[in-house]
C-alpha cells in the first residue's frame, strides 16, 4: 500500500443476533443482522475504527450441510468475536470461507477460520495479491492505525483454493456462487450470491455511505462491473462498507465513480494538484459521512501517478 494511504489512515484515526431476528433488523457489531433466512452479516458500522476493521461487513450463508463465510475482517481478535457471532446463530460447521478481495480489513482474519479445516477460497488475483503483499501487511497494518495489541494472535494465510470466473458451493439445500465480473475495486473482486435469497455479498465492489477506497481500482472495469450486478435478479445487497443496499445503492456508486473519471482526468489535464481535485469531486457528489480522508489519495493514485 502506498505511503499517502497510510498517512491518510492515521489522520482518520487520530482526528476523527440471534436466531429468530426478524428480517432486516439491525444489530451492528453488536451481533449479526439476519437478512434472509440462513443468511447473516454485519451492517452499518458507525464508528469504523481500526480495531472493527474499518466498518468493513462480513457474513455468513446456513445450508443443510454447514456454513460459508464471507470475509474474515482485520484481526485474530475480530475474527475470533466473528466466530463467537456465528454460534450464536448456527452450530453446524463452517464448510468454506470466501475472501471478496485481499485487503487486510476484509482478511487478516482468516487464520482463525481456516483452522476449522475450511478451504479458503479466493479468485486467482486475489491469491496472488495476498502472497505479494504478505511479508509486509501486518506492519502496514500498524501504519494504519492497529496496535501490536489489536493484532495480537493476527497470522497471514492466503486463500487456497482459486476460480477464474465463476465458482458454486453447494450446502445441500442452497447454492451458493462466487462471480468474477471482471477488475473493478482490486483486480481479483468478486461478489458473492445466494439464488434463493436474491442476495449478494457485493465485497468492496459496493460502498455504500462511504467514500471508496480507489487506490487499487481500475475504475472503467469497475463501472461494467455495477453495470453486471444491475442485470442480476438481486433485490437485497451487503455492501463491503456500509447499511444494507439496492440497486439504487449500486446506481449512485456508478455515478460516483463516473464523476471521479470525468473532473479526475480533466483536472489532472490541468495541471491541477491532489488537493485541488478532491475538494472538486467533493463538491460534486453527494456527501457521505465516512472516508472522506480516502478521497485525495484516490486522485493521486488515479489521476497523478502515471501508469
Amino acid at each position: 500500500m502506498k505511503r499517502f494511504s497510510a498517512v491518510l489512515f492515521l489522520m482518520f484515526v487520530f482526528v476523527f443476533p440471534c436466531r429468530g431476528m426478524a428480517v432486516g433488523e439491525a444489530a451492528g457489531r453488536e451481533g449479526l443482522t439476519r437478512i434472509a433466512e440462513g443468511v447473516y452479516a454485519y451492517l452499518d458500522e458507525k464508528n469504523p475504527l481500526p480495531a472493527r476493521s474499518f466498518g468493513a461487513n462480513a457474513g455468513i450463508i446456513v445450508g443443510r450441510d454447514g456454513v460459508v463465510v464471507v470475509d474474515t475482517l482485520i484481526s485474530s481478535k475480530e475474527a475470533l468475536r466473528f466466530i463467537r457471532d456465528i454460534r450464536t446463530v448456527t452450530d453446524k460447521p463452517i464448510r468454506y470461507v470466501v475472501n471478496t478481495h485481499e485487503h487486510l480489513d476484509h482478511s487478516l482474519g482468516n487464520s482463525e477460520f481456516v483452522s476449522f479445516g475450511a478451504p479458503l477460497i479466493a479468485h486467482k488475483n486475489c491469491k496472488k495479491n495476498a502472497e505479494a503483499a504478505a511479508p509486509t501487511i501486518l506492519q502496514k497494518a500498524q501504519n494504519y492505525g492497529l496496535t501490536t495489541e489489536m493484532l495480537q494472535g493476527t497470522r497471514v494465510v492466503a486463500p487456497v483454493l482459486t476460480f477464474s470466473n465463476w465458482m458454486e458451493i453447494d450446502l445441500g439445500d442452497r447454492k451458493v456462487e462466487l462471480i468474477y465480473a471482471g477488475s473493478s475495486h482490486t483486480d481479483g473482486s468478486i461478489v458473492v450470491y445466494i439464488p434463493d435469497a436474491k442476495t449478494l455479498f457485493a465485497g468492496d465492489v459496493l460502498f455504500t455511505n462511504f467514500h471508496p477506497n480507489m487506490r487499487d481500482a481500475d475504475i472503467p472495469g469497475w463501472e461494467k462491473v455495477l453495470d453486471s450486478i444491475l442485470s442480476m435478479d438481486v433485490t437485497t445487497i451487503v455492501p463491503g462498507h456500509g447499511p444494507l443496499s439496492a440497486k439504487k445503492d449500486i446506481q449512485d456508486m456508478k455515478q460516483y465513480l463516473v464523476a471521479c473519471e470525468k473532473l479526475g482526468r480533466e483536472l489532472a489535464a490541468q495541471g491541477k494538484d491532489a488537493k485541488y481535485i478532491a475538494d472538486a469531486i467533493l463538491r460534486s457528489v453527494p456527501k457521505r459521512p465516512f472516508f472522506e480522508m480516502f478521497v485525495e489519495g484516490n486522485v493521486t493514485a488515479q489521476y497523478l501517478t502515471p501508469k
